[in-house]
């Protein structure tokens, strides 16, 4: 079981941002069509691959096994805690709209939660920004999250986030 509830660390870039775009497209979905049902699917999701990174997760499977080793692009590792936190955040925000539309029939608030999970996986998928890492190393540097969490996250003396991520080559041909 312990070998189960386990996550990536470094993570390949290029399957953060992959997933990223899988939750803008099932976002998205919710949002115009206003389907409860599809919150499960993405509550799920994201408590998936908080738990166990790719594993449990069907998207996380399908980007790891199949996209992303079918694309002839450099790879840069990263630092896996900050997205596990973001995925975290994700779970949290998620989880909630579940709550809101089945506990409190409160939609409005449910699709502002998948509204603002849209916006971060939008940024991670698009751009390349992180804003559950940006949140975690903040925390890092005001000392909430310890250095021993994410030592490669430490910050430095000067209060930058070292190192930067690491290049590994292409994968795929």
């Amino acid at each position: 079981m312990k070998q189960l509830l386990t996550f990536p660390d470094p993570v390949n870039e290029t399957s953060a941002r992959l997933v990223a775009a899988g939750v803008v497209i099932l976002t998205v979905t919710i949002l115009i069509t206003q389907s409860g049902w599809l919150l499960w699917v993405l509550a799920y999701g994201f408590l998936a691959r908080v738990l166990t990174g790719p594993t449990l997760s069907p998207l996380g499977q399908l980007v790891t096994r199949q996209l992303t080793p079918r694309l002839d692009v450099d790879h840069r590792l990263v630092p896996g805690p900050p997205k596990r936190f973001a995925q975290g955040i994700g779970a949290v925000l998620s989880i909630g709209a579940v709550t809101a539309y089945y506990g409190f029939d409160a939609t409005g608030l449910s699709f502002a939660l998948v509204a603002a999970i849209t916006f971060a996986a939008t940024l991670e998928s698009a751009f390349g920004y992180c804003l559950g890492c940006t949140i975690f190393n903040g925390l890092m540097r005001i000392g909430v999250i310890p250095d021993s969490i994410c030592q490669a996250c430490a910050v430095t003396p000067a209060g930058l986030i070292a190192p930067r991520p690491r290049t590994i080559g292409r994968i795929g041909s």
